[in-house]
């Protein structure tokens, strides 16, 4: 008897470190893939500014054009790599069926995320690769782990949370995005697993990128009673326009009606048309909307005076119109870049707070706007700027533009999208509640 329970005992710990094994190798990878991605991203990102410098009207013909192609490409090739992959990452845990979920989170899917939005930024798109990164870290970890459904929905969930933690190098966003935003809730079975998954892919971003923050290292503090009434302020704006986004985006996931209804119907020219309104905000802002903004930002945190004005209402426009277009694309970079314009906006007519103090505000308050997960906004902005001393303002602000933002936008934009994959599903598979 005692020699089965040994038997038994030593075939569990087995399994548990087999587990643990597939959790060590996916993260690695996950961290790998971020870490190329982001030098393609990159390199796509440099080649367009090449083609910018050449004439600036020549997004007006290469950004449809490329738009058009994209999206096509995408249909046709990349079934469910369209948009950020958020929405089909959280559709792929809330499925059960094995074959609904290989489809939003294969390896094929991450090839083709990888490739057209390396595509959609070598056009000018006002896109990013954060949000790109969590399917594909969310496909590694489905592909590395060959186990049951349950434990699946784990993988895809640790996978996910990596690829934040390496696409921004900020490990705790990471872990707070799968619990705030993925998972919806706190699930201490995978606790454990993803902080270990994260761990090993912000090694390998270490190893490979050093150790750096995304925004640079800002030391900026709110001194003084009125100086905090700045806080409501870019809170209040951003998380209105951060609903009006998620609201928008939202709608033209949804049948349309009346006289545009044929636009829809024609994916491929309303990706071009999208990509001509991309291509007009980009020669009305002198090149400054196009790309993932994580430049202009930097600029703005500096105040050498660029970009104008004008920025922050371009770059909305430009990124909703990619973000509906149907290209594969993030909005994580983008939207934060829109925030960091509407924080240098208001500093013209509020200029109480200081300049980069305004800006990190705007940037979180729109950011909590938009996806709705205030704690996610909060830690994800500490960590990018390494300014722990803005930390108590910075989450007063995520949670009025969060609290703002459901005044205007009922649902989560990750979850409202995601339920046209789960939807899509519905037929044949049976959905977990």
């Amino acid at each position: 008897m005692k020699i089965l329970l040994r038997t038994r005992r030593v075939k569990i710990l087995s399994r548990q470190g087999q587990m643990r094994l597939i959790f060590i190798i996916g993260g690695l990878l996950v961290g790998a893939g971020a870490v190329g991605f982001a030098i393609f991203a990159e390199a796509m990102a440099r080649a367009f500014d090449q083609l910018l410098a050449i004439s600036p009207v020549l997004p007006l013909l290469i950004t449809p054009l490329g738009f058009a192609l994209s999206n096509t490409i995408a249909r046709r090739y990349f079934p469910n790599s369209q948009g950020s992959g958020i929405p089909q990452v959280i559709a792929a845990r809330a499925l059960s069926d094995e074959g609904a979920r290989h489809r939003l989170v294969s390896l094929r899917v991450a090839a083709g995320k990888v490739l057209l939005t390396g595509l959609g930024l070598l056009c000018g798109g006002s896109i990013g690769r954060e949000g790109p990164t969590v399917q594909v870290g969310a496909a590694v970890m489905y592909a590395v782990g060959n186990i049951s459904p349950r434990r699946q929905r784990g993988l895809v969930l640790a996978g996910a949370a990596a690829g934040v933690a390496a696409a921004f190098n900020t490990p705790l966003a990471g872990i707070v995005f799968a619990i705030e935003e993925m998972s919806r809730a706190f699930e201490s079975r995978h606790i454990g697993l993803i902080i270990g998954t994260v761990i090993c892919g912000g090694l390998v971003s270490l190893a490979w990128m050093g150790d750096y923050t995304y925004f640079g290292m800002q030391t900026i503090q709110l001194h003084g009673t009125s100086v905090w009434l700045a806080v409501p302020v870019c809170g209040g704006v951003g998380g209105l326009l951060g609903g009006a986004f998620s609201r928008a985006m939202i709608r033209a996931a949804k049948p349309w009606n009346g006289r545009l209804a044929p636009l829809q119907s024609r994916p491929a020219l309303f990706a071009a048309a999208c990509g001509f309104v991309v291509a007009l905000c980009g020669l009305a802002s002198q090149g400054q909307v196009y790309g993932t903004g994580y430049a202009q930002v930097l600029h703005l945190l500096q105040g050498d005076g660029l970009p104008d004005a004008s920025f922050g209402p371009l770059k909305f426009i430009a990124t909703l119109a990619s973000a509906i277009s149907g290209i594969p694309g993030g909005i994580f970079s983008p939207s934060l870049a829109v925030g960091a314009g509407i924080g240098r906006d208001l500093w013209d007519i509020y200029a109480i707070a200081p300049l980069p103090a305004m800006i990190v505000l705007g940037m979180v308050g729109y950011f909590a706007g938009v996806v709705q997960a205030p704690i996610t906004a909060f830690v994800i902005v500490i960590e990018m700027t390494n300014d722990h001393a803005l930390a108590l303002p910075v989450m007063l602000a995520a949670l009025i533009g969060h609290n703002i933002s459901r005044l205007i936008c009922h649902e989560g934009l990750y979850h409202a999208l995601a339920k046209r994959f789960i939807i899509a599903a519905l037929p044949a598979k049976r959905i977990d509640r």
